[in-house]
């Protein structure tokens, strides 16, 4: 299973907001560190801050920071929001499914069966987990900046 890079983006920024909670972040920062798309963060963040999950302040100060504290941010139900879903393959979409074997096939079952797996995993964790290692992950993301690497 892969995640989108929409979800990838949003846990990156989640993760960078939550290593700085002593300041604002703003979205040009965030792009240039994990050198994203400035419009597809943009797209990112508002969706994050829709759902609470950061803040967003406009103007010559502005920027984001997390909207709740970082043990109160799972990480499925970030997951779970910003994916569109969790088809791994068609039959477990009922829209698309054009296959014959449907019927009497198995697979459909193990695949749901493991995508379940996946998410009880990931609804096990919150942001404070991801953030334990604050300060390598800040001494990493500030080579990256210092170098422009």
């Amino acid at each position: 299973m892969q995640l989108t890079r929409y979800t990838d983006y949003a846990l990156r920024v989640l993760m960078y907001v939550g290593i700085h909670t002593e300041r604002m972040v703003t979205i040009a920062e965030v792009a240039s560190v994990f050198d994203m798309s400035h419009n597809h963060l943009m797209k990112v963040v508002q969706e994050l801050s829709a759902k609470g999950y950061v803040k967003s302040t406009r103007g010559k100060h502005g920027g984001i920071e997390l909207g709740r504290p970082p043990g109160e941010i799972n990480i499925g139900e970030v997951v779970s929001h910003m994916e569109s879903n969790f088809n791994v393959v068609e039959c477990l979409d009922p829209g698309r499914s054009l296959c014959r074997i449907i019927p009497g096939c198995t697979l459909k079952k193990v695949l749901q069966e493991a995508v379940s797996a996946f998410q009880e995993v990931l609804n096990r964790y919150t942001l404070a987990d991801l953030l334990k290692n604050r300060a390598v992950l800040n001494r990493l993301l500030t080579e990256r900046r210092a170098t422009g690497a």
